[in-house]
C-alpha cells in the first residue's frame, strides 16, 4: 500500500464518524436490544435495582428535599417546589447509578461477554474462568480470577454529580455545561475493566486516558445524558457497559496490529553471487 492510499485509508470519513466515541453508549443500546442473551442479566436485578431505588429515594426526601427547597426558593420563587422535585429526582438517580455500577457484577459481565463477542477472548481469560463449551458469551462467564469492578465506586465522582446537577437549570447553557464537566471524570472510569485485564499500572493508565481524553469525555457526556432519562437510566447504565466494551474491543486490535507492524519480518536469506 503506498503512503497516499494509506492516508486515504487512515483519514476515511465514514469510517472517522462511525468510530467516534460518542456513538459507543448509543451502539450498546442497539447491541443489547439486538441480542436476547444478555437480557436476563437485567431481569436478574431487577429487584435488586427496586430496592436500593426506594432506600435511597426514602433517604434523599426525608433529609435533603426540603433544605434544598428553602435554597432553590431565593432564586426559583414558587417553582422552587417542582425544581427540588426534579434535583432529588436527579441526585437520587446518580447515586442509585454509581452504587448499583460499583456493588453489582452486572455491568462487568455484560463488558466481558461484549469483548468475547468481539474475539477478545484471551484478554477476558485474563480475569475470570471461561467454560468454552458454553452456547454463547454470557454462559461462558465463570468465576472471577481477579477484582471483578466495572468502575471503582468514588465519593468524590458521586459529590462532583450532586454539586454540579444544579447547572442543568441554568437556560440552555446549562445541561450541556453538567454534562462536560461530569463527563470529563466519568469517561475514563468506563474503561477501568479493561485496564485491570491489560495489567495497567496507574501510571500507564493515566497515560492512556491522557492521549483519548477529549474521546472519554464524549463518551462520558453521552453515557450521563442517558443516566438522566426517567425511567430508563439503569437500563442504560447496562447498554453503556455494553458500548464500552465495543469500543474496548476496538481500541485492543488497533492496538495489537501496531505492535504487529511494529515486528520486522525475518531478512530473506540469499546466496552470494559466485
Amino acid at each position: 500500500m503506498s503512503p497516499a492510499s494509506a492516508r486515504r485509508h487512515e483519514w476515511n470519513p465514514i469510517k472517522v464518524i462511525a468510530g467516534a466515541s460518542w456513538l459507543y453508549p448509543i451502539k450498546g443500546i442497539l447491541y443489547f436490544v439486538g441480542h436476547t442473551r444478555f437480557w436476563p442479566l437485567f431481569k436478574g436485578r431487577l429487584l435488586a435495582i427496586v430496592l436500593l431505588s426506594l432506600f435511597v429515594y426514602g433517604i434523599l426526601f426525608t433529609f435533603a428535599f426540603l433544605p434544598q427547597v428553602a435554597v432553590l426558593a431565593i432564586f426559583h420563587g414558587p417553582a422552587a417546589w417542582l425544581n427540588g422535585v426534579v434535583l432529588t429526582l436527579g441526585e437520587g438517580s446518580a447515586v442509585i447509578a454509581l452504587l448499583f455500577e460499583a456493588f453489582f457484577e452486572t455491568l462487568v459481565d455484560v463488558f466481558d461477554a461484549v469483548l468475547i463477542d468481539c474475539g477478545c477472548q484471551e484478554l477476558v481469560a485474563v480475569g475470570r474462568m471461561l467454560d468454552t463449551t458454553a452456547p454463547n458469551s454470557v454462559q461462558m462467564l465463570g468465576k472471577p480470577t481477579i477484582s471483578s469492578v466495572y468502575s471503582p465506586f468514588s465519593f468524590r465522582q458521586i459529590f462532583e454529580f450532586i454539586l454540579l446537577l444544579p447547572l442543568n437549570f441554568v437556560p440552555i447553557a446549562g445541561v450541556p455545561l453538567f454534562l462536560l464537566l461530569t463527563g470529563y471524570r466519568a469517561g475514563p472510569l468506563q474503561h477501568w475493566r479493561l485496564f485491570k485485564l491489560r495489567g495497567l499500572s496507574k501510571k500507564e493508565r493515566n497515560k492512556e486516558t491522557k492521549k483519548r481524553k477529549l474521546k472519554y469525555t464524549w463518551f462520558g457526556m453521552v453515557h450521563l445524558a442517558l443516566q438522566l432519562v426517567p425511567g430508563l437510566s439503569m437500563l442504560f447504565l447496562i447498554t453503556s457497559a455494553a458500548g464500552s466494551a465495543l469500543w474496548a474491543a476496538k481500541l485492543e486490535k488497533d492496538r495489537t496490529t501496531r505492535v504487529d507492524a511494529t515486528i520486522q519480518p525475518e531478512e530473506r536469506y540469499e546466496d552470494e553471487p559466485v
